[in-house]
């Protein structure tokens, strides 16, 4: 195998980002950020992208200021596919290995030095395939924790990459535990723009858009919905909270997860057996996160073994109190007692006694608003993020 990777003329080191994905999820928007914060006097930016009709992701990637954007097939997605389509999809792998290749051309003429790449299969894959092929050093950003459901694909590549970067303390460790290589495993904590979360929003808005009672308390709980995600002990919370707030609402954002689990008419039966049908509001998945994270009194989302959370720090930057479990990736974003209030899994009288307890107290909420807001400007912005993986990058070169 040849070797190509040698300092740039102009001393910069080259990057290239692999993003296969047609619609941006939380990693690619990540992603997206750190592209947009590298220092390009200190980088020379490359991303190869899934271009399509649509392919809003591939118009995102394309939008970033300073970097070379290469359209690369890479081939269909074959997530929840059956066995007869992914049978169908083989011929579509001829176009996309060629294309590989192609890239992998791209990547030797260019001399890049890092391959970036998500966890997601095609993504992590290509990043080790195209490593060896051109000398160029392996990094997956792993945005979920280790388990036995990932492809055997991901498997691996994971196997085979020069670094996992897990994005919380916590998720970088589950990869350890899992048998890999310590000194390849590292942890750099997400980020979000803070100037994209606006705390001075009217809340009014969005409490007319939910029809929330005058001076009723309103939670917010915005995330994909499946079990995980805590949402059924929130609403075993919320039916005690209701004793002493009868008027309170819970609006929970987002969509079923895969689409078609019935997790949305699993919980608005348990609401309704619980006596709370009435004080949940299901909206969807909406743009307008802001607005409603604006309108409500605390944000909730009991999720278990959260890798991170950025929906946490984007109601941080909104100076709106969290509560929240204790474990995963949760507490290194939300500080307990400062900016949030964090119980044990399972306590769902602990749960909703955190709850009430910011609900109780407006100057409390006050407090840990302000608080959660400048750890957000001052530990999760894109500029710290950057300088982690700037340093990162210097660490395998050497």
């Amino acid at each position: 195998m040849f070797n190509f990777m040698r300092s740039a003329p102009d001393n910069r080191t080259r990057v290239l980002f692999i993003n296969s994905a047609v619609l941006a999820g939380a990693d690619t928007w990540v992603h997206f950020l750190l592209l947009r914060n590298l220092p390009q006097v200190q980088f020379e930016l490359h991303a190869a992208g899934q271009p399509g009709s649509p392919s809003p992701a591939f118009d995102d990637l394309r939008a970033i200021p300073g970097i070379t954007v290469r359209p690369t097939n890479f081939g269909p997605s074959l997530w929840q596919r059956s066995n007869l389509q992914k049978l169908s999809s083989i011929a579509e792998a001829v176009p996309a290995s060629a294309s590989l290749l192609g890239l992998a051309a791209y990547v030797r003429h260019h001399r890049i030095e890092i391959l970036h790449a998500t966890d997601r299969p095609r993504d992590a894959m290509a990043c080790v395939v195209l490593a060896a092929l051109t000398g160029a050093k392996a990094l997956i950003h792993a945005h979920v924790s280790f388990g036995d459901w990932m492809s055997r694909g991901v498997l691996w590549a994971l196997g085979r990459a020069d670094a996992i970067v897990g994005v919380s303390n916590y998720t970088a460790e589950t990869f350890v535990k899992a048998g890999y290589r310590a000194d390849r495993v590292h942890a750099v904590l997400n980020a979000i723009d803070p100037s994209q979360w606006d705390p001075a929003l009217d809340p009014g808005p969005g409490r007319a858009l939910l029809n929330v009672p005058v001076g009723a308390p309103l939670i917010v709980s915005v995330a994909r919905i499946f079990h995980w995600k805590g949402h059924s002990e929130l609403i075993s919370a919320l039916a005690l909270i209701k004793r002493r707030y009868p008027d309170v609402r819970l609006a929970i954002v987002g969509t079923d997860y895969p689409a078609d689990s019935g997790a949305t008419r699993m919980l608005k039966e348990q609401a309704r057996q619980l006596g709370v049908a009435e004080n949940v509001v299901f909206t969807g998945q909406r743009s307008d996160v802001a607005s409603l994270l604006a309108a409500c009194d605390v944000f909730s989302l009991p999720s278990f073994e959260e890798p991170f959370g950025l929906v946490f720090a984007e109601a941080m930057a909104m100076k709106r109190p969290v509560v929240a479990l204790n474990n995963g990736g949760t507490p290194e974003v939300v500080e307990h007692g400062k900016c949030g209030l964090l119980s044990p899994p399972g306590d769902i009288d602990l749960l909703a006694a955190n709850l009430l307890r910011l609900l109780d107290d407006p100057a409390l909420r006050t407090e840990f608003g302000e608080y959660g807001r400048s750890r957000v400007v001052k530990h999760f912005n894109p500029q710290r993020m950057a300088s982690d993986f700037a340093a990162l990058y210097s660490r395998m070169l050497k």
